[in-house]
């Protein structure tokens, strides 16, 4: 008997993960694994019922993590699975708060296709020393001033822009130009900032 059930399993659980339509978005975030430490991590592709991430610490298959995400706040659940360079999570959550985060995925997919502003509810500030070496990929480094700062990203004073989507790096802080502006770019880190030293005294 346990061996004609066994197959089973696999199928039902891989049917149940498919229930919840995933929606590719890069949201910025940081998670605990059970060591309590915390890790920056970025959302590959997202859904109701779970996460693929990119992050720097993947853990165990079965190890409860927890996960803020920018726009979403907090998700709790538990690893699924591993790749590469990051994680999949399931997402613990009541129907009602699966409704909600479906809401929040529509508005997220659907936001550049609206032409929506971006949300600006990370604090910025300026930082006492603005002055910053940028790199362009396979460029010459060059001294820049940051306009301001927040947690996932930066206003640069530029007066030759680089396109939208191109890498860059500023300092140790590796990043891509999101949005051109009267004098300058705004780029968006491509992992967030830890809070526990983001103020006027920081150095990227």
């Amino acid at each position: 008997m346990d061996a004609l059930a066994d197959p089973v399993r696999p199928r039902l659980r891989i049917a149940d993960k498919r229930r919840f339509a995933r929606v590719a978005v890069a949201l910025l975030g940081r998670y605990m694994l059970p060591d309590r430490q915390e890790y920056p991590c970025q959302t590959v592709n997202l859904s109701p019922g779970g996460a693929l991430v990119t992050a720097p610490v993947r853990g165990n298959v079965g190890d409860r993590v927890v996960v803020y995400l920018e726009h979403l706040g907090r998700l709790e659940g538990e690893v699924t699975r591993l790749v590469a360079n990051g994680f999949a999570f399931s997402i613990a959550a009541t129907p009602r708060k699966r409704d909600k985060l479906a809401s929040q995925l529509t508005w997220l997919a659907n936001r550049h296709a609206l032409g929506l502003p971006e949300d600006r509810r990370h604090e910025r500030i300026v930082p006492r020393n603005p002055l910053v070496e940028m790199r362009i990929e396979n460029g010459r480094p060059s001294t820049v001033r940051l306009i301001d700062l927040s947690l996932s990203g930066a206003g640069v004073a530029l007066e030759v822009k680089p396109p939208l989507g191109t890498a860059i790096s500023l300092g140790r802080t590796p990043c891509r130009v999101v949005r051109h502006f009267q004098g300058g770019v705004a780029v968006e880190f491509l992992l967030p900032l830890s809070p526990d030293r983001f103020d006027e005294s920081i150095v990227l």
